[in-house]
């Protein structure tokens, strides 16, 4: 197993776990604290609430979404086609923050807006044919401290590997993760604040 990983000054510890290749970051330097950027994000993406095919039927995604990117960087999933809006300055920031630290190039990025306790993500695999067999994830978090949850898809010995995302850490998932391995973010019993998640990504079509 490899050490810790260095990008550009940037030490991401590595998280331990079999099939995968997966780094955190406790804290990526953006232009202004992490609870402006938040509250900016909140403010200026034009969010969406979108339906997925789920048991046969369309169901309401229980967060908010958007899909910004280059020209030609559409994405789909669970039935749904996302074509990419136009980056804006704010995002444009923060993807050249996250390219310096990941040491990897974006053309597109998924904001998920999570509104309070109620909101969530089910378990799945970012493992689409137009991110390319390997795809490197850059996962940026804002705002309330969520838990993330990760499962593999095969192992039964491997145990589920549960990260307590800070806000502004830098999530990097790498190699056979996508593959072996699915993530989620579960509704919470306790009231608590929004958290809005950006994963950087590249369209490979």
């Amino acid at each position: 197993m490899t050490a810790d990983l260095f990008v550009a000054g940037a030490r991401f510890a590595r998280i331990p776990m079999p099939d995968a290749d997966v780094f955190y970051l406790g804290c990526l330097p953006l232009a202004q604290p992490a609870k402006q950027v938040l509250q900016r994000l909140i403010a200026e993406i034009l969010w969406q609430s979108e339906e997925v095919m789920m048991w046969g039927r369309r169901v309401p995604q229980p967060r908010l979404t958007a899909w910004y990117g280059d020209t030609g960087a559409s994405y789909a999933y669970s039935g749904l086609r996302l074509d990419p809006l136009p980056w804006t300055p704010l995002l444009i920031d923060i993807k050249t923050r996250v390219e310096d630290a990941a040491g990897s190039t974006f053309n597109s990025v998924l904001l998920n807006y999570y509104r309070d306790n109620r909101d969530s993500i089910g378990f799945h695999s970012d493992d689409e044919a137009e991110l390319g067999e390997r795809p490197v994830i850059a996962s940026l978090s804002l705002g309330e401290e969520r838990i993330f949850i990760l499962k593999h898809k095969r192992s039964e010995t491997a145990q589920p590997v549960h990260l307590r995302l800070a806000s502004g850490s830098l999530l990097l998932m790498k190699g056979d993760t996508q593959r072996c391995w699915r993530h989620g973010i579960l509704k919470e019993s306790r009231p608590c604040g929004p958290r809005v998640n950006l994963t950087f990504r590249t369209i490979t079509h």
